[in-house]
């Protein structure tokens, strides 16, 4: 019988961790939030209140859309020098008159819990250790959860961007699979997906992932989310791809694992500041 891989599980698990850690040391998350975008605001409400369950303080601070770059970059300043913050993140995406990259290296490393200056990306990719970003981080530990062998293995990744594809590539190679990464100019998907004994889809294009692309016995995270009237969709065909795998669901998924692991971020920056 294949299995319904649910993050529900394993993020409550590791929420768990972050609680007993957080009595003692009573950390404090910042977010930076831009503009009225609907789903980031659900994304962020969502992050504080289980941050605030975890025993984490929170602070918001709200900014306008048509904000000066200048005006946000003196805010992260502020946030790299406020001592009482262990952590903070600058909420994705920004608008388009921002340079997000600039935003986004301009953040402390050490207090970068989403994982992404180069800083911290460099360090992975060398194997030191550093803040991982959350959505990756979030399918190894549901990985570990579940049991799922990685060495040896053959792990196909569709997607490639910087936050989730590349960074899942390393920390699977980190784990001794043999890892492929396929994307938008591949060509005929279905040939490497046929061969995965873990697949992992990250790009947002719903009914990607057909059950005639996947082997009997494998092992299929689905990390996309796109909204389709209304509705979460994932990239995973999923009523299809579960009658010849374990799967993992959308939503209820990595999602729940997204928001757990920068929680366990949060708590880890302040346990390294001491």
């Amino acid at each position: 019988m294949n299995k319904t891989l649910s993050g529900k599980e394993p993020a409550e698990e590791l929420l768990l961790s972050v609680k007993e850690r957080a009595v003692k040391l009573k950390p404090k998350f910042a977010i930076v939030l831009v503009g009225k975008d609907k789903a980031s605001q659900l994304y962020v409400s969502m992050k504080l209140k289980k941050a605030e369950a975890a025993g984490i303080e929170t602070e918001l601070h709200e900014l306008p859309d048509g904000i000066d770059e200048k005006e946000l970059l003196a805010l992260v300043e502020k946030l790299n020098k406020d001592k009482s913050i262990d952590g903070f993140i600058v909420q994705a995406p920004l608008p388009k008159h921002i340079d997000s990259l600039k935003v986004m290296e301009m953040i402390n490393p050490e207090k970068d819990v989403d994982g992404w200056t180069s800083t911290n990306m460099g360090k992975m990719f060398i194997g030191e250790e550093s803040f991982l970003p959350a959505t990756p981080a979030g399918v190894m530990k549901m990985l570990e959860y579940y049991e799922v062998p990685l060495e040896g293995k053959h792990a196909v990744v569709i997607g490639r961007s910087t936050v989730v594809g590349r960074p899942l590539a390393i920390l699977l190679l980190r784990k001794n699979a043999t890892v492929t990464v396929c994307h938008s100019k591949t060509e005929n998907l279905s040939e490497f997906t046929k061969t995965a004994d873990i697949l992992i889809s990250a790009v947002g294009q719903p009914g990607l992932v057909k059950g005639d692309m996947v082997k009997e016995g494998a092992t299929v995270i689905d990390v996309g989310t796109t909204k389709v009237d209304g509705e979460t969709k994932g990239d995973v065909e999923f009523d299809e791809v579960i009658k010849k795998t374990d799967c993992s669901p959308v939503p209820g998924g990595v999602g729940p694992m997204t928001v757990a692991m920068l929680l366990n971020n949060v708590v880890e920056a302040a346990e390294r500041k001491g």
